[in-house]
């Protein structure tokens, strides 16, 4: 786990298609977490290769394929006696293909997802919320912080 000025957050990455900077990834989680009003919070976030994703998207959501994003909360637990929001696990070969099937940078994708991943753990649902969270995560989108140039993905292996 990192310490930020307020936050504690831990980046694993557990795949190797796509080389990340884990303290770009660490700042970016923090701005999310300050755009949200998160303080004093812990957060995990975890990179994960397709298999790990259709086998946890498989047990989870009884969907036997690799997703971009889940979401774990923990609410009601704590980290360094921080609360625990619980953790977002990505699948960046997923969100690299989906960037490049839309036309989007895969950076951009995984910024997004890390933002999505945060809404949902804050108990927001797309599916039932009447688009409340999705109103959110576009303003979200449209900040400063979303669009900083430091980067995250340092390269894609393969391709």
């Amino acid at each position: 786990m990192e310490h930020t000025a307020a936050n504690l957050i831990q980046v694993r990455n557990r795949q190797r298609r796509v080389d990340l900077d884990r303290k770009e990834v660490v700042l970016f989680c923090d701005a999310i977490m300050w755009s949200l009003n998160l303080t004093k919070h812990a957060l995990s976030v975890a990179f994960v290769g397709n298999r790990m994703m259709r086998q946890l998207n498989n047990r989870w959501r009884g969907k036997n394929y690799a997703t971009d994003v889940l979401s774990f909360s923990f609410e009601g637990e704590a980290i360094d006696g921080l609360p625990f929001l619980g953790e977002i696990v990505i699948a960046p070969e997923v969100a690299v293909k989906q960037a490049l099937d839309c036309g989007a940078s895969p950076e951009r994708e995984i910024r997004k997802l890390l933002v999505h991943g945060a809404l949902h753990l804050m108990g927001y649902d797309h599916e039932t919320d009447g688009g409340q969270m999705n109103e959110i995560q576009r303003r979200l989108l449209r900040r400063s912080f979303f669009t900083a140039a430091n980067w995250m993905i340092l390269r894609e292996n393969g391709r």
